[in-house]
């Protein structure tokens, strides 16, 4: 049996219906109770756990075959990173006390970036699993092609406001589909001490392919209007954001270059759902 903690979003859920889908047991770690009978109805037993909780992810974690680890995202953090650290040192003492016989853990493209910013989270993550003495799957995904939801009302008017700068420079990215499927395959799969896979979909994307894919899927021109660097501070402080350096400095990283694959790319593991799929899911979820 596996343990998949963030199984009610996408990439969770997504694992938990590929491991079921092949007849293996999964136990839905999740935080909200009411949620559970959804995933109880298809086969899964049910363990009610906050990812700061250390005694109820052991138990949670407990006699598993292997254990999927998503982090909740937190967008707009505390100075540094408190809600990150609290997840960290929990997982770990509750991987440390059960013993699960594997972990995979997601985690992102740029986990090895030296630059501060909003993916240092998952940096801390992978640092505190690498001292475990545990098989640790590691994966970084690219940027989420399912970001583009966000622009689906604007995309229905014409336009795309795009922070990836210049629209025409290309982005490794990967759909929330492929990253959970990704991860039920190595779940299954026996290794020993750590691995790395970096997982990106069929080819790299930029703001101008996305308003592509939505021209195609809406029937109408669709143009990307860029969202100037100097503007973004201002902005995030308008939307309600506390901390926007980390976002910011995201942004740059991807902009500039310093968040990416080892070697370009080199030795990434391609999935195959590509951004016209899933903009034309996006916008018929809409």
């Amino acid at each position: 049996m596996y343990a998949i903690t963030g199984i009610t979003g996408k990439v969770g859920g997504e694992a938990a219906r590929a491991l079921l889908t092949k007849g293996e047991g999964v136990r839905a770690v999740l935080r909200d109770p009411k949620k559970g009978a959804e995933w109880a109805a298809l086969g899964c037993e049910v363990s009610v756990a906050d990812m700061e909780d250390a005694a109820a992810l052991t138990e949670a974690f407990r006699g598993m075959a292997g254990v999927f680890i998503l982090p909740p995202p937190v967008f707009d953090p505390q100075p540094g990173y408190i809600e990150a650290r609290k997840v960290v040192d929990a997982v770990v003492a509750a991987l440390k006390a059960a013993q699960p016989l594997k972990v995979v853990h997601l985690s992102t493209i740029g986990g090895d970036a030296t630059e501060d910013n909003l993916l240092s989270q998952q940096t801390l993550m992978e640092q505190a699993l690498a001292g475990i003495d545990l098989p640790v799957t590691t994966v970084r995904a690219g940027w989420f092609m399912d970001n583009a939801a966000w622009d689906v009302a604007s995309a229905r008017e014409g336009v795309v406001y795009s922070f990836l700068q210049p629209a025409d420079r290309k982005v490794t990215m990967v759909a929330a589909q492929d990253v959970g499927r990704t991860a039920a395959e190595l779940l299954a799969e026996n290794w020993t001490g750590r691995r790395l896979v970096e997982l990106e979909g069929p080819g790299r994307v930029s703001p101008n392919d996305i308003a592509e894919a939505f021209g195609q899927t809406l029937g109408h021109a669709v143009k990307v209007e860029i969202v100037a660097r100097d503007t973004w501070e201002e902005l995030f402080r308008s939307q309600g954001m506390q901390n926007p350096m980390p976002r910011i400095r995201m942004l740059d990283g991807f902009n500039e270059g310093w968040i990416a694959f080892r070697n370009g790319g080199a030795y990434s593991r391609k999935a195959v759902t590509d951004i016209r799929q899933v903009i034309a899911s996006l916008v018929a979820k809409a």
